[in-house]
């Protein structure tokens, strides 16, 4: 395997013990994988951020949003016939599937791209309705002209899907609702309409048939998506072989629109690579990664929440300096430079 990712020698930049719980009762478990924009010449994450309640022998707690808004921990007896919990994120009770943590979106940023800091005023964007009922998480930021789009995961028991809300200034969002129903993530919108159109990367998935496969949508208001294509599958037997799914917005270049990804492997170890689409019609993948980009090997990405994680759906542009932040280990969020030119030259037609 190759990687050509430069990490930031202060990595981890952010760590769970940085920031502050929303509540007294919760505390903080893990900073993943931040949407990332610039906004009045500072960089921008926003940070998803997970919260659970200290647990106790022979009892598991997690934390909903009941329906007034309100968090709301449950509480059950390990010994409980009807509780399978065996996975460190997700237990199912009585049929039913909850997530062991519940998280929100917070803002956080930088003078110079490396050391991140709460605003004055700090922002919590939290679930809110019975689609968001587990949290939000994984958001995508893409700006079009002077509108920003926040594309996030909204989990909830009905199932996973794509919610939508807008803001020009970071003070006053509009909230669009679930724009990709159950089962959807890993939302990306081009920054650009292409011949009159929005488009957007997408990933429904099914555990029947099918796989967790990379779509694309296109849309004519940014809100309402249809004409979705499979554009990039798995592939057996490579580092990519159980899951693939876009990180932030597609790159223009010169050779076509470049996206970086994330791939997932049979023991869930998750690895960066890219691939590229024609300017004109991407549903066309002109060319692809056959081998990673960036691989966990630091002990920060290898030891963790959920260890052997690298996953971006966040990066600033500079030229040919592509500055990717990523949730290491699903505990800590890091940075590293890619040259967008040499990405390039690592895909295969």
């Amino acid at each position: 395997m190759s990687d050509i990712a430069h990490r930031f020698p202060e990595n981890p930049l952010l760590m769970p013990k940085d920031l502050n719980a929303s509540t007294a009762e919760l505390q903080i478990i893990s900073l993943l994988n931040p949407g990332v924009f610039v906004f009045e010449n500072k960089t921008w994450l926003l940070v998803r951020v997970a919260e659970s309640i200290a647990q106790k022998e022979g009892v598991i707690f997690f934390p909903v949003v009941n329906a007034v808004g309100k968090v709301e921990i449950i509480e059950i007896p390990l010994n409980d016939p009807d509780l399978i919990a065996n996975d460190a994120r997700v237990v199912n009770y009585k049929g039913l599937d909850y997530l062991t943590t519940l998280s929100h979106l917070w803002l956080v940023c930088s003078d110079d791209g490396v050391h991140f800091y709460e605003p004055e005023n700090p922002q919590i964007i939290m679930g809110t309705g019975i689609l968001e009922q587990f949290g939000i998480e994984d958001c995508r930021v893409s700006k079009i002209d002077d509108t920003y789009y926040l594309t996030y995961t909204a989990v909830s028991e009905n199932g996973v899907g794509v919610g939508l809300r807008t803001t020009k200034d970071w003070k006053n969002f509009e909230t669009k609702g679930m724009i990709l129903p159950p089962h959807n993530k890993d939302c990306a919108i081009f920054e650009e309409l292409i011949n009159g159109k929005y488009y957007a990367l997408h990933r429904p998935s099914s555990p029947q048939i099918g796989g967790n496969f990379i779509w694309l949508a296109e849309s004519q208001d940014g809100i309402y998506w249809g004409n979705h294509q499979c554009i990039v599958k798995t592939r057996h037997g490579m580092w990519d072989s159980a899951r693939v799914g876009a990180g932030a917005a597609p790159i223009k270049t010169e050779k076509g629109w470049l996206e970086i990804y994330h791939g997932a492997n049979a023991e869930h170890q998750y690895c960066l690579g890219a691939f590229l689409m024609d300017l004109e019609n991407p549903s066309k993948v002109i060319a692809r990664s056959l081998e990673p980009i960036m691989f966990p090997k630091e002990n920060y990405e290898l030891s963790g929440f959920f260890g052997y994680v690298v996953f971006t759906n966040g990066h600033v542009v500079d030229g040919d300096k592509l500055t990717v932040y990523y949730g290491a280990a699903d505990e800590f969020v890091c940075g590293a430079e890619f040259s967008i030119n040499e990405i390039l030259k690592t895909l295969e037609v």
